[in-house]
């Protein structure tokens, strides 16, 4: 099965959704309550993600993927931070080996 919706789809509802202020609208609600609110639904989500791969639940794991997915891309909305500086950052780093993009990142 291929899709062909994107992250960017993605950050573009959740834009959409948090200027609504729709009462029925999670998002909406969720970037209301700022910055504090959706950064720890984030590492709630995160932490299920884990916990699914740990036990091997494949079917949990994509859930608690898509969950971690859109709570980060919440919270890079709240910060005002479009994805696209986190890709260009992701790009940057695919010119370097792993070990030396860390090293690089520690030594500054």
């Amino acid at each position: 099965m291929t899709s062909d919706f994107t992250l960017a789809d993605l950050e573009r509802i959740i834009l959409e959704r948090a200027r609504s202020g729709a009462s029925d609208s999670w998002t909406a609600k969720l970037v209301a309550e700022g910055q504090r609110r959706a950064a720890k639904k984030l590492g709630e989500e995160a932490v299920e993600a884990v916990i699914a791969a740990i036990e091997a639940d494949d079917e949990g794991l994509v859930s608690e993927s898509a969950d971690l997915l859109y709570h980060l891309l919440v919270v890079l909305a709240v910060a005002g931070i479009p994805l696209e500086r986190v890709m260009a950052e992701l790009e940057r780093r695919t010119g370097m080996s792993g070990l030396a993009e860390k090293a690089a990142r520690t030594a500054g």
